[in-house]
Protein backbone atom coordinates (compact mmCIF):
# COMPACT_ATOMS: atom_id res chain seq x y z
CA UNK A 1 0.00 0.00 0.00
CA UNK A 2 3.14 2.65 -0.16
CA UNK A 3 4.88 3.53 2.74
CA UNK A 4 4.66 1.40 5.78
CA UNK A 5 4.21 4.43 8.82
CA UNK A 6 0.37 5.53 7.56
CA UNK A 7 -0.89 1.62 6.82
CA UNK A 8 0.44 0.74 9.90
CA UNK A 9 -1.96 3.69 11.78
CA UNK A 10 -4.73 2.65 9.61
CA UNK A 11 -4.48 -0.92 10.94
CA UNK A 12 -3.39 -0.93 14.18
CA UNK A 13 -6.55 1.37 14.75
CA UNK A 14 -9.19 -1.61 13.39
CA UNK A 15 -11.20 -3.45 15.96
CA UNK A 16 -10.08 -7.22 15.79
CA UNK A 17 -6.32 -6.49 14.59
CA UNK A 18 -4.18 -7.69 17.66
CA UNK A 19 -0.86 -6.34 16.89
CA UNK A 20 0.69 -4.71 13.46
CA UNK A 21 4.47 -4.59 12.93
CA UNK A 22 6.17 -2.99 9.40
CA UNK A 23 8.99 -4.65 7.85
CA UNK A 24 10.38 -5.92 4.14
CA UNK A 25 9.77 -8.51 1.58
CA UNK A 26 9.53 -10.14 -1.61
CA UNK A 27 12.94 -9.17 -2.46
CA UNK A 28 16.04 -11.00 -3.07
CA UNK A 29 18.48 -9.75 -0.75
CA UNK A 30 18.80 -11.63 2.77
CA UNK A 31 17.99 -9.28 5.97
CA UNK A 32 17.82 -5.98 4.24
CA UNK A 33 17.73 -2.67 6.09
CA UNK A 34 16.19 0.73 5.50
CA UNK A 35 19.04 2.45 3.46
CA UNK A 36 19.38 -1.16 1.12
CA UNK A 37 15.81 -1.45 0.39
CA UNK A 38 15.14 2.38 -0.41
CA UNK A 39 17.92 1.52 -3.25
CA UNK A 40 15.30 0.07 -5.36
CA UNK A 41 18.18 -2.78 -5.64
CA UNK A 42 17.00 -5.46 -3.31
CA UNK A 43 13.48 -5.63 -4.72
CA UNK A 44 11.24 -5.55 -1.28
CA UNK A 45 8.21 -4.02 -0.60
CA UNK A 46 7.52 -1.78 2.85
CA UNK A 47 5.51 -4.28 4.12
CA UNK A 48 2.75 -4.17 6.94
CA UNK A 49 2.07 -7.36 9.17
CA UNK A 50 -1.12 -8.06 10.40
CA UNK A 51 -1.91 -10.14 13.40
CA UNK A 52 -5.72 -10.07 13.66
CA UNK A 53 -9.02 -12.30 15.53
CA UNK A 54 -10.88 -13.56 12.37
CA UNK A 55 -13.52 -13.74 15.37
CA UNK A 56 -13.88 -9.72 15.11
CA UNK A 57 -12.56 -8.58 12.09
CA UNK A 58 -12.43 -11.15 8.76
CA UNK A 59 -9.29 -11.67 6.20
CA UNK A 60 -12.10 -10.68 3.77
CA UNK A 61 -12.68 -7.73 5.78
CA UNK A 62 -8.85 -7.01 6.15
CA UNK A 63 -8.83 -6.94 2.44
CA UNK A 64 -11.67 -4.66 2.04
CA UNK A 65 -9.94 -2.03 3.72
CA UNK A 66 -6.53 -3.01 1.63
CA UNK A 67 -8.25 -2.15 -1.75
CA UNK A 68 -10.18 0.95 0.16
CA UNK A 69 -7.42 2.46 1.36
CA UNK A 70 -4.57 3.11 -1.27
CA UNK A 71 -4.19 3.52 -5.09
CA UNK A 72 -3.39 0.46 -6.35
CA UNK A 73 -3.00 1.19 -10.02
CA UNK A 74 0.24 3.56 -9.63
CA UNK A 75 2.45 0.47 -10.02
CA UNK A 76 6.03 1.42 -8.14
CA UNK A 77 4.78 4.05 -6.14
CA UNK A 78 2.21 5.13 -3.88
CA UNK A 79 1.41 9.37 -4.42
CA UNK A 80 4.45 11.08 -3.53
CA UNK A 81 6.72 8.07 -2.57
CA UNK A 82 8.12 6.98 -5.93
CA UNK A 83 10.23 3.46 -5.96
CA UNK A 84 9.52 -0.24 -5.83
CA UNK A 85 9.54 -0.62 -2.37
CA UNK A 86 6.15 1.49 -2.10
CA UNK A 87 4.31 -0.84 -4.56
CA UNK A 88 1.02 -2.10 -3.95
CA UNK A 89 1.26 -5.66 -3.19
CA UNK A 90 -0.26 -8.86 -0.87
CA UNK A 91 1.81 -11.25 0.65
CA UNK A 92 -0.81 -14.25 2.06
CA UNK A 93 0.75 -17.42 4.05
CA UNK A 94 -1.46 -20.19 2.67
CA UNK A 95 -3.46 -21.02 -1.06
CA UNK A 96 -6.71 -20.19 1.29
CA UNK A 97 -5.80 -16.29 1.75
CA UNK A 98 -4.21 -16.48 -1.70
CA UNK A 99 -6.94 -17.05 -3.45
CA UNK A 100 -9.15 -15.22 -1.67
CA UNK A 101 -7.24 -12.49 -2.34
CA UNK A 102 -6.87 -12.62 -5.64
CA UNK A 103 -10.71 -13.18 -6.18
CA UNK A 104 -10.75 -9.83 -4.20
CA UNK A 105 -8.74 -7.89 -6.74
CA UNK A 106 -10.83 -9.11 -9.73
CA UNK A 107 -13.87 -7.74 -7.67
CA UNK A 108 -12.35 -4.55 -7.01
CA UNK A 109 -11.18 -3.98 -10.67
CA UNK A 110 -14.73 -4.77 -11.75
CA UNK A 111 -15.88 -2.01 -9.16
CA UNK A 112 -12.92 0.71 -11.00
CA UNK A 113 -13.80 -0.15 -14.41
CA UNK A 114 -17.33 0.80 -13.16
CA UNK A 115 -15.91 4.44 -12.38
CA UNK A 116 -12.74 4.67 -14.39
CA UNK A 117 -12.05 3.91 -17.94
CA UNK A 118 -8.43 2.54 -17.94
CA UNK A 119 -7.24 1.98 -13.79
CA UNK A 120 -5.59 -1.41 -14.06
CA UNK A 121 -4.57 -2.41 -11.18
CA UNK A 122 -0.66 -3.34 -10.73
CA UNK A 123 -1.09 -4.89 -7.43
CA UNK A 124 0.90 -8.21 -7.01
CA UNK A 125 -0.28 -11.16 -4.82
CA UNK A 126 1.89 -13.88 -4.08
CA UNK A 127 3.10 -16.33 -1.02
CA UNK A 128 5.08 -14.98 1.57
CA UNK A 129 8.36 -16.14 1.65
CA UNK A 130 10.57 -14.75 3.87
CA UNK A 131 9.45 -11.11 6.31
CA UNK A 132 12.22 -9.00 8.03
CA UNK A 133 11.41 -6.66 10.57
CA UNK A 134 11.98 -3.28 9.67
CA UNK A 135 14.54 -1.00 12.29
CA UNK A 136 12.87 0.03 15.85
CA UNK A 137 12.45 3.84 15.00
CA UNK A 138 10.48 2.51 12.28
CA UNK A 139 7.58 0.30 14.55
CA UNK A 140 4.48 2.13 15.47
CA UNK A 141 6.52 5.52 13.98
CA UNK A 142 3.51 7.95 13.78
CA UNK A 143 2.38 6.71 17.24
CA UNK A 144 6.15 8.29 17.87
CA UNK A 145 5.78 11.15 15.78
CA UNK A 146 1.80 11.79 15.40
CA UNK A 147 2.56 14.92 12.64
CA UNK A 148 4.78 12.22 10.72
CA UNK A 149 4.36 11.63 7.14
CA UNK A 150 1.51 9.47 5.17
CA UNK A 151 0.65 9.65 1.47
CA UNK A 152 -2.03 6.71 1.76
CA UNK A 153 -4.85 8.03 -0.51
CA UNK A 154 -7.78 5.76 -1.73
CA UNK A 155 -9.45 6.05 -5.01
CA UNK A 156 -13.09 6.73 -3.60
CA UNK A 157 -14.49 3.10 -4.53
CA UNK A 158 -15.66 1.00 -2.33
CA UNK A 159 -14.93 -2.59 -2.77
CA UNK A 160 -17.45 -6.01 -2.78
CA UNK A 161 -16.39 -8.72 -1.10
Amino acid sequence: MGCFWGIERFFWRLGGVISTSVGYTGGNTPSPNYQEVCTGTTGHVETVQIIFDPEIITYEQLLKHFWEEHDPTQGMRQGNDIGSQYRSAIFCFDEKHLNLATHSLLNYQKSLNEKFNDKPITTTIETLDKYYLAEEYHQQYLAKNPNGYCAMKGLGVACKI
